[in-house]
């Protein structure tokens, strides 16, 4: 992987860890996801005059991807009501890429190298230190966690596939941002029957910014993919736990007690490691 890929990675996962934290600080977690996928579409369609549509190829990518982020989003707004960010988000985050890398290897025969194993084991092992010693995340949370992971990882997956074959990737990445905020926003109107409310003031501004953000951050990774195997651009790409943590702690006044450190550290080295395979 290149230093230019690594570097924009780990600010994509910055802000990544960053918009978690304000989804998890507001009460109506769901409402903070759709106005930002709302700021989110704005910037994308903006763009798409500016690039070539991508190949009709990865056009069910496209459709897939963005569906299976709807579910992505549900999920993540489970497992914040069950659980604190500084738990939710490693478990989710650190488990993404263990899938990742085993559906890269079945459906992209990208077959993990030993620091890949040696990563997975990691992480693996780093996720059950999370669920260990006082203040750990119930089995909902975990639970919840996990199957975010799930659909983090077939997003991935779908879209890591998709840039491949659509002759363009920035295409590609533009079409994908505008599709799947398109298809959460609307998914908030169908569910609550209407449109979100802006909470004004500075989180407004907040929000707005966040989505903007937001779209780059993932636009990083799928343009990584394009470059990199998928399993080691989301390793780096999970990074985000480290910034999350701090965030939970000094945003949010989350607990970090011991067998959290010691989990979010462990799950980071696995990650690391991974990013190398």
């Amino acid at each position: 992987m290149s230093n230019l890929a690594l570097i924009l990675l780990l600010a994509a996962a910055a802000i990544h860890a960053g918009w978690n934290a304000l989804v998890k600080s507001d009460m109506d977690r769901f409402r903070s996801i759709a106005i930002i996928a709302i700021f989110g579409a704005i910037g994308a369609i903006a763009l798409l005059p500016f690039f070539p549509a991508p190949a009709p190829a990865s056009w069910p990518f496209l459709i897939g991807s963005a569906a299976i982020q709807v579910g992505y989003c549900f999920a993540l707004v489970r497992a914040y009501d069950h659980g604190d960010l500084a738990s939710v988000y490693p478990i989710a985050r650190g488990s993404a890429p263990v899938f990742v890398t085993v559906g890269a290897a079945l459906f992209a025969r990208e077959i993990p190298t030993t620091p890949g194993l040696m990563g997975i084991t990691l992480v693996s092992l780093g996720i059950i230190t999370l669920s260990l010693g006082a203040g750990r995340p119930s089995a909902k949370a975990i639970r919840a966690a996990l199957i975010t992971g799930l659909f983090i990882a077939g997003y991935a997956l779908v879209d890591g596939i998709g840039v491949r074959r659509a002759g363009s990737a920035m295409g590609y990445i533009v079409w994908q941002a505008a599709l799947a905020s398109t298809l959460i926003a609307l998914s908030y109107v169908v569910t609550r029957r209407a449109a979100p409310k802006m909470p004004g003031g500075k989180a407004s501004v907040a929000l707005g910014v966040a989505g903007v953000l937001s779209a780059v951050a993932y636009g990083i990774s799928v343009w990584a993919m394009n470059l990199a195997a998928m399993g080691a651009v989301s390793a780096v790409r999970e990074t985000s736990i480290l910034f999350a943590a701090l965030f939970g702690a000094v945003l949010l006044k989350e607990r970090l007690t011991v067998p959290k450190i010691l989990g979010i550290v462990v799950v980071t080295a696995g990650v690391i490691t991974l990013s190398q395979a």
